[in-house]
């Protein structure tokens, strides 16, 4: 008899959740004026609003924190992280942050400037609000296979490199970068093949084009490669980490998906020009260059969780538990971004709720049902997240209407797997009797999701 599929780890500590009752989740959306950011945790039973930062470290990674060297400058912690990063990416120059927007804001404080365009493959909010504020121009260029969630293709999350070369043509000259996003988060934690990376490398070099790799996700988007792409599956996951940054030439990472950590972040690259300029930015924004805004201790723990986190059946674990979900989901006819992501289901709300005009945001409104059934926070991912378009002012309805449930790295077992599948299955046979979404009361001019209020209609 073939042996069933368990986890990679146990459990060693755990921390009590409690159901609220409707009556509570009503009153407490309602204050929070139906944004479920603005929900306490203590309200929330099952929390997927991010995978960021709210990953269980292991035993190793607590214990390194014991060992953390807090001097201001040239700190053991570093020295161990930097050996790390250089090993695992190939970078030379190496920047700690505190998290991924923080090296964003570092690295584009010195490469973005007012009129310049800068293509990408689904740009997430942070990475297009920190070029949006500069007064820059960010183009998406991803595949238009990505816009069908039905479809089942392996890499959704690839640049289209026709759109890409007719950005870089009509812009020659004022792109000072491509950002390369992987996973795709935006169009569903969707991944980019190994010749994706390097198609989009060369043309953009061929343009003279640098390229920055968003690189949150990475490892999983490694993990796809492996067991996607032809010519990969003997290959360990670092040796395809270390391949997909062959030819980058330099990378953002918010530390806290892939790191598995509750904060960090870094800056990495072989251009030394690039290096001493984002330095530059790094000491009045997030501290000295050895530490960035991290703790020794927190340094030491991402170094751990980088090396663990890189290992097969670490991913496999966790991808496989974001599989178990879209089982479910399918088992219940819920239509997701297809096939299933590495961090998240991203949950098609325009086909769920198809009653509800776009004006009136489904899939944040199926974002507050959801909360209602069963006290789950996920996160939407669409037309609330796009903003507005920064000249005309106007809803940007261009993309997917998408609710994620990012699943945080050992925190959940299976059994909550099926109680959110459970859920939406709720919420979809009642989604005939739900006929209107929500209205904008006030809203923040630059990455409004987070802090809007709302109001039902």
């Amino acid at each position: 008899m073939k042996l069933p599929f368990a986890e990679s780890w146990k459990i060693k500590m755990v921390e009590p959740i409690r159901m609220s009752t409707l009556e509570e989740r009503k009153k407490w959306l309602a204050e929070a004026h139906y944004n479920v950011f603005q929900l306490k945790a203590e309200q929330v039973y099952i929390d997927l609003l991010t995978d960021s930062g709210t990953g269980a470290m292991s035993d190793r990674q607590w214990a390194e924190m014991m060992l953390g060297d807090e001097s201001y400058a040239g700190a053991t912690s570093f020295y161990k992280f930097e050996a790390v990063v250089k090993k695992i990416f190939g970078m030379q120059y190496v920047i700690p942050t505190h998290q991924g927007r923080a090296a964003e804001n570092v690295l584009f404080s010195y490469l973005v400037k007012q009129g310049n365009v800068i293509p990408g493959n689904a740009h997430f909010d942070t990475t297009k609000g920190h070029i949006e504020s500069r007064k820059a121009k960010a183009i998406d260029v991803t595949c238009d296979e990505a816009k069908d969630t039905q479809l089942e293709v392996p890499f959704k999350g690839n640049v289209s490199l026709e759109k890409l070369e007719k950005v870089l043509v009509e812009n020659k000259g004022n792109v000072p970068f491509m950002v390369l996003t992987v996973t795709n988060n935006t169009v569903g934690g969707q991944p980019v093949s190994m010749k994706n990376i390097k198609e989009t490398c060369a043309l953009c070099h061929k343009y003279g084009v640098p390229v920055v790799m968003d690189s949150a996700r990475f490892a999983e988007n490694a993990y796809f490669i492996k067991t996607r792409e032809e010519g990969y599956a003997d290959k360990s996951i670092k040796e395809i980490a270390l391949e997909m940054y062959k030819d980058i030439d330099a990378m953002t990472m918010s530390a806290k998906k892939d790191g598995v950590v509750n904060m960090g972040g870094f800056i990495a690259t072989n251009n030394k020009e690039w290096y001493e300029g984002a330095k530059l930015f790094c000491i009045p924004f997030e501290g000295y260059v050895t530490y960035g805004g991290m703790n020794g201790r927190d340094l030491n723990a991402l170094a751990v969780g980088l090396m663990e986190n890189t290992e097969y059946d670490m991913l496999h674990t966790r991808i496989h538990q974001v599989a178990y979900l879209a089982s479910l989901l399918d088992e219940y006819k819920i239509p997701y971004q297809r096939p299933a992501g590495g961090h998240a289901i991203f949950v098609d709300a325009d086909k769920i709720l198809s009653k509800i005009p776009k004006e009136e945001f489904p899939a944040q409104t199926l974002t507050c049902e959801l909360y209602l059934e069963a006290g789950i926070r996920a996160c939407e991912i669409g037309y609330m997240l796009a903003d507005r378009d920064p000249v005309t002012r106007e809803n940007r309805f261009g993309g997917l209407d998408l609710l994620r449930l990012a699943i945080p790295r050992r925190v959940y077992t299976d059994n909550h797997m099926q109680v959110i599948a459970a859920a939406l299955k709720n919420v979809m046979e009642r989604r005939d009797s739900i006929t209107r979404g929500v209205a904008i009361e006030w809203e923040a001019p630059l990455m409004r999701h987070f802090t809007v209020k709302l109001k039902r209609l």
